[in-house]
């Protein structure tokens, strides 16, 4: 939005500004530059509406929507939690997360542009998303009977449903957004073919002063249709080559920290993981890097599961996958309690998590964290597991083992002791000491304290 609000007001200062410098500088020429003012104006008021119309409409509208998608799959966790596990807690985390998406349709109906929006259909589809749970809770609590068969097939589709529209209210997003930004570069194209032609009519009047100003600006607004057009194909790294010191050389550079944006966004909504919809690698390394960078402290949390390969051979990779959902929610849940406020979960990959906390505070999160999974853990294993406290699998040389229950390990690193120290660095500390955590009994959490040179 700050992106935005640079390139209004550089455009809106240019329209009073150009024409005032040409008139003044050229009297003979007020008519040739009456008619590039105005044409300026109008063209570049157009470009503002449609850069208005995207960020505040499409931008926000991708937003919702991803913040949607996230929401509804964290709801109906909660909801098979809550039937697993006969949790209160886990009925109510159910329901406030229904209000969330009731908020956030709410935030849809307000957008200022409206038209083709199924916010109405998205409430009505929840709304039966949540009968469903509602009468069908007393049924999915015995899994074996044909009533919780039925609505659980009911629960599954009308989630589909829901997710499939909201996908589609998103893509319709994408496309608006992509279409209004080609027409930009055509409104662009346009003002330069104006002026181009004001131009010649100012050489054949002999000024060959208006013909150079003239020159300038097309070539500007040639390079910001130019710029729109290459952006709006995903060439985020794309920069307007305006060499003047000018208005336009700050427009310019509005546009490209606009384009460093989208791309940063961009890249974190590619990055994130479909599986747990936490960000990857990629957003983990910028935000360490951005901390560190501003002289913060920091506690970089390296969190593994140990034995998980042994549980995924012995039950599957979609029993698998549901333990790293369930996993990733306790991470998230243990951290938004305990932690800083403001602190970053991330994922990995595989088993593999993490954390950016604060020094005063790591430690009170990973007692929380692992104290919640080794609650939850042997809910994940079959009783007949259960009660021998062992599974039976193979080790990755093919021999069969037993294999405890599943544990968890923390390497915990800051630097808080430190003097300047960059997240690579932090990054190779952190596996270092993963190996020493995962070789200790049981879940533990341990931390490097160790000062500069130690």
């Amino acid at each position: 939005m700050e992106i935005l609000q640079r390139i209004l007001f550089v455009d809106r200062f240019l329209k009073f500004n150009i024409a005032t410098k040409m008139v003044i500088g050229y009297v003979p020429l007020v008519l040739v530059i009456v008619l590039i003012a105005v044409s300026s104006f109008l063209s570049l008021s157009k470009v503002n509406k449609i850069n208005e119309n995207i960020v505040e409409n499409h931008m926000a509208l991708i937003r919702l929507g991803n913040d949607m998608v996230d929401n509804l799959v964290a709801q109906e966790s909660y909801g098979r939690r809550c039937v697993i596990l006969e949790s209160q807690e886990m009925l109510e985390l159910f329901w406030q997360k229904s209000k969330k998406f009731d908020t956030i349709v709410g935030e849809i109906r307000s957008l200022p542009e409206r038209k083709n929006i199924p916010a109405e259909q998205l409430a009505s589809l929840h709304s039966e998303f949540n009968h469903l749970y509602a009468e069908g809770l007393k049924h999915l609590r015995n899994p074996s009977t044909p009533l919780a068969k039925e609505y659980d097939a009911k629960i599954k589709s009308k989630l589909d449903q829901l997710i499939i529209v909201i996908q589609e209210m998103i893509l319709d997003a994408k496309q608006n957004q992509d279409r209004e930004m080609l027409e930009a570069a055509s409104v662009g194209l346009k003002t330069a073919q104006i002026m181009a032609l004001l131009s010649i009519f100012g050489i054949l009047l002999g000024v060959s002063a208006a013909l150079l100003i003239t020159r300038n600006i097309s070539r500007s607004i040639r390079q910001f249709k130019l710029a729109t057009t290459q952006i709006s194909k995903g060439k985020f790294d794309y920069v307007p080559c305006v060499k003047t010191q000018n208005e336009f050389g700050e427009l310019a550079n509005a546009f490209s920290k606009m384009a460093q944006e989208l791309a940063r966004l961009q890249e974190m909504y590619l990055d994130s993981s479909p599986l747990t919809r936490l960000p990857g690698g990629i957003a983990i390394e910028n935000v360490l890097k951005k901390r560190l960078d501003a002289g913060r402290q920091v506690a970089f949390c390296l969190i593994d599961l140990d034995n998980f390969k042994a549980f995924n051979d012995r039950y599957g990779y979609t029993r698998g996958n549901t333990l790293i959902k369930a996993t990733a929610t306790i991470i998230e849940k243990e951290t938004a309690r305990y932690g800083s406020g403001d602190d970053f979960v991330g994922h990995i990959g595989g088993d593999d998590f993490m954390i950016i906390t604060t020094p005063q505070k790591c430690e009170e999160v990973c007692k929380a964290i692992i104290k919640e999974f080794d609650n939850q853990v042997g809910d994940f294993y079959d009783p007949e597991d259960r009660a021998n406290g062992h599974i039976v699998s193979k080790t990755r040389q093919g021999k069969k083992m037993c294999f405890p229950f599943m544990t968890i390990s923390i390497a915990v690193v800051t630097n808080e002791q430190r003097g300047k120290i960059n997240q690579i660095e932090i990054g190779e500390i952190a596996a270092e000491l993963k190996e020493h955590a995962k070789s200790l009994p049981g879940s533990v959490f341990v931390v490097d304290r160790r000062r500069q040179g130690a």
